[in-house]
């Protein structure tokens, strides 16, 4: 039985910056991607938040959401998602309230616990020197849903009746429970921390409890996903990702590398085996290898939606890699309706 075919797709993108263009085409290339997938029939289309890096344009989703929604027609469209300790919840129930309001039933509003930045920067962004905690996030969402629900005492409009569907985002154990505890819906990063989605997923489903936005538990999965024509070029054109994440690893952020550029990257053996680690969480490779894998990652984790991100250092590859995708998804369909109809 095909899981694929069973569950919504989702596509979660961080407007990447090659060393061979800039943040502008980075930008339209998002544009150009949620057209894509929307005629691919996926179902939402998020952006990340992401500061002070300078191989990612996604830096404002309020803002690019708004853009996204604009050339879409029927994508629901969000945040994967807005890293609330770097902003005041008045702020975001007006951002988002406003998004409502021009875009009905199709604005998400992913909530991240993390300030998805270094130190320094979330300083810049909270315009404070005090320390950096996230104690206070329980606290932080209760503000910001209340804007929304009319119980906190001042009027964030338009948020009062123009509310997103709104998401808990994590990568632990602790979102996974305040997730359940709330009642909300959940979105895992698989795509960073594949060791923690088993016990994250079964902790949230444990502990869920039915809430008035929410009766039954509801877990996004979101994973890297690189699909081509051979496993071999699908290794080729996510490598450039891959040494991305070893820069960052060494402190030495920047734009992503070109195919040709992470193909003549001097890898050591320490950094190849750190790669090889990486890339073996994601799932890469030819059709039929990535619909092995996609298949096993769904059963493994009953994912309620499966949310793609591709990182890739070419806008073709990336557009035709969710293209693989929802080909994969229609066959495996029409495979099980065949076999039903013998």
């Amino acid at each position: 039985m095909s899981r694929l075919r069973d569950v919504p797709l989702s596509a979660l993108d961080l407007a990447p910056v090659t060393t061979a263009a800039d943040a502008r085409t980075a930008l339209a290339h998002t544009r150009e991607l949620a057209q894509h997938v929307e005629r691919l029939g996926f179902t939402r289309f998020w952006l990340a938040e992401h500061h002070n890096m300078p191989g990612i344009a996604s830096s404002s989703p309020a803002i690019l959401i708004g853009h996204v929604a604009d050339a879409t027609t029927t994508l629901r469209v969000g945040s994967g998602g807005v890293m609330l300790p770097n902003h005041p919840p008045m702020v975001v129930a007006e951002q988002f309230g406003t998004l409502s309001a021009l875009h009905p039933g199709r604005i998400d509003l992913g909530i991240g616990r993390a300030p998805g930045t270094d130190q320094r920067t979330a300083q810049a962004l909270r315009r404070s020197t005090g320390p950096l905690s996230v104690d206070d996030f329980p606290q932080q969402l209760a503000e910001l849903t209340g804007y929304f629900d009319g119980t906190e005492p001042l009027d964030a409009v338009p948020a009062a009746g123009n509310k997103p569907d709104v998401f808990l985002l994590g990568s632990s154990g602790y979102s996974a429970q305040a997730a359940a505890l709330l009642g909300l819906p959940f979105a895992f990063a698989h795509h960073f921390s594949a060791e923690n989605t088993l016990p994250a997923l079964a902790l949230y489903r444990e502990r869920f409890r039915p809430s008035a936005r929410l009766a039954e538990p509801y877990a996004v999965v979101c994973a890297s996903v690189v699909i081509a024509d051979t496993d071999e070029r699908a290794k080729y054109i996510a490598m450039p990702s891959a040494l991305s994440f070893l820069n960052l690893r060494k402190g030495q952020p920047g734009r992503m590398p070109t195919n040709e550029e992470a193909a003549a990257y001097p890898f050591t053996d320490l950094e190849r085996l750190l790669v090889e680690d990486r890339l073996a969480a994601q799932v890469v490779g030819s059709p039929t290898t990535a619909l092995a894998q996609l298949e096993r990652l769904l059963a493994d984790t009953a994912a309620d939606e499966l949310m793609v991100t591709t990182m890739v250092a070419e806008q073709a590859d990336r557009l035709r890699s969710y293209e693989i995708l929802a080909e994969l998804a229609h066959r495996s369909s029409e495979r099980v309706n065949t076999e039903v109809e013998v």
